[in-house]
């Protein structure tokens, strides 16, 4: 396939299920662009740890066929990306870390259910050692850079996804969140990006990861895409411990949420280190709140009732990475932090952890008074836009989560209720650095959700923005200009 027959962007998930549907394109065709366009950009944005060429363009093949045979699956045909912390047989799972790991035998059941729905998986997506942080880098594959500024990060842990989408290299891909893996890259790469419901996507093998903190999600540039690959994913092992009842996706796009009530929350949640909302973020979710409300909602000002759930959080987050370290083949490779922070898990093990696990039915309690009043909250998903490469890699620990915190101080919470949240954009700050607000619901809520960030996509189109290597200097449509 010579250069000039590569698009430079991919077709969007439902655009492409269509057209393999309608016989305008082959599965093969789509397969073998996917694999040039990350070939090509692989020593610059790095989105990628592994690659599985000749078995996707078999698999290719092998959708040709059952379509040509009047075979109908939702994504049959159509190339997708997960992020190096799912399995997928035939391929190591290395969590972002170093040394040599065995191939697994099995799909993870997310994919397997992605395959089941016709997927085809071209490659694994880089991530930060064991997920921990919000930049995709490290001394196992280097730095994965944001294809708007490609001396910043586009975030993390699943940045390799959320690169390899905005890039236009796939039309989606899979991530995980368990402080906000998903949504902070989403954020920072102007992209679609849905934490669901705890269990709504498998973990499998695992039966909940990180303690329960951590969800398998979705990173697409519309929502019908992030949607319809939530849906392909969705579904339960019969050993997940966390099996919410099926909902679908899909069906809530385009539909209209009615008028809602909306707490628009721009405090930080409380934390042992500052943390304190830059000017222009605010800007940027003050006008996406007052776009609501010129839709027909009801916008307040009003903040969750956090309190101390960080007590909650830090034993179950350090005592799940404390689990992942004890089964890697090489820990003596390990970052110092990620040792750090396991031994930390070991010592919070015990009744902290089992504290901080019977807490979570208080804690969905107080928050659920909240809607009673509001049906979604709305508030920025970062702080601050994304930094540059190499800013939080090379701190200590200390260092590391006083930046992280600084920077990314609203994500989490909802990782402790394990209730929904999707990260929509909001425009761009200081040199052209994508930013996005969080909108966030009680369990079970992503249809609303995702109904509410369809409404407005059809007023904003913010899919119609393309990263082009070096920002231009314009100012997006939606939103005022960038404040100081």
């Amino acid at each position: 396939m010579t250069p000039a027959q590569i698009p430079d962007r991919a077709p969007g998930l439902a655009e492409s299920a269509r057209a393999l549907a309608e016989g305008a394109v082959s599965a093969r065709t789509l397969v073998e662009q996917t694999l040039a366009r990350i070939e090509a950009t692989q020593g610059t944005l790095n989105a990628f740890r592994l690659m599985r060429a000749e078995a996707a363009l078999a698999e290719a093949d092998a959708a040709d066929r059952e379509l040509a045979a009047g075979g109908r699956r939702p994504l049959l045909g159509v190339p997708v990306a997960v992020k190096d912390d799912t399995d997928v047989a035939g391929l190591p799972t290395a969590f972002g870390c170093r040394g040599e790991f065995p191939p697994v035998a099995e799909d993870g059941e997310a994919v397997r259910r992605l395959r089941a729905a016709g997927a085809v998986v071209v490659g694994k997506t880089n991530t930060c050692e064991f997920g921990q942080w919000p930049f995709t880098e490290g001394p196992a594959f280097g730095e994965t850079r944001n294809p708007w500024q490609r001396e910043h990060t586009p975030g993390g842990s699943s940045g390799g996804s959320a690169a390899a989408v905005a890039a236009g290299l796939v039309p989606a891909a899979l991530g995980s969140d368990g402080a906000g893996s998903v949504r902070i890259p989403a954020s920072w790469t102007h992209l679609i990006g849905i934490k669901p419901q705890r269990g709504r996507i498998s973990t499998w093998p695992h039966a909940e990861s990180f303690q329960g903190i951590t969800v398998n999600g979705t990173l697409a540039r519309t929502v019908e895409d992030a949607a319809l690959l939530l849906d392909a994913a969705s579904g339960n092992h019969e050993h997940d411990l966390h099996r919410p009842s099926p909902l679908r996706m899909s069906d809530a796009v385009g539909r209209e949420p009615g008028r809602l009530r909306i707490a628009l929350s721009l405090k930080p949640p409380f934390t042992a280190l500052p943390a304190r909302l830059r000017p222009d973020v605010r800007a940027r979710v003050v006008a996406l709140a007052e776009r609501l409300a010129a839709l027909g909602h009801e916008v307040e000002e009003a903040d969750p009732p956090y309190g101390q759930i960080g007590l909650s959080f830090i034993p179950r987050a350090t005592a799940g990475l404390a689990e992942r370290v004890g089964e890697a083949p090489h820990p003596a490779l390990l970052d110092r932090r990620t040792r750090d922070a396991a031994r930390l898990g070991r010592l919070l093990g015990g009744a902290p952890l089992r504290a901080a696990r019977r807490a979570e039915a208080r804690l969905h309690r107080r928050f659920g008074a909240l809607f009673d009043t509001y049906d979604v909250v709305l508030a920025p998903t970062t702080a601050a836009p994304p930094p540059r490469i190499g800013a939080l890699h090379a701190l200590s620990g200390f260092g590391t989560d006083r930046a992280m915190i600084a920077a990314c101080p609203y994500a989490w919470p909802w990782n402790v209720l394990g209730w929904p949240g999707v990260n929509v954009p909001a425009g761009f700050v200081g040199d052209g650095l994508p930013v996005g607000a969080q909108l966030l619901g009680p369990a079970n809520s992503e249809p609303l959700l995702v109904s509410l960030a369809s409404q407005l996509e059809a007023e904003l189109r913010w899919y119609e923005q393309w990263p082009t290597g070096e920002f231009d200097g314009a100012v997006p449509e939606f939103g005022p200009p960038a404040g100081p």
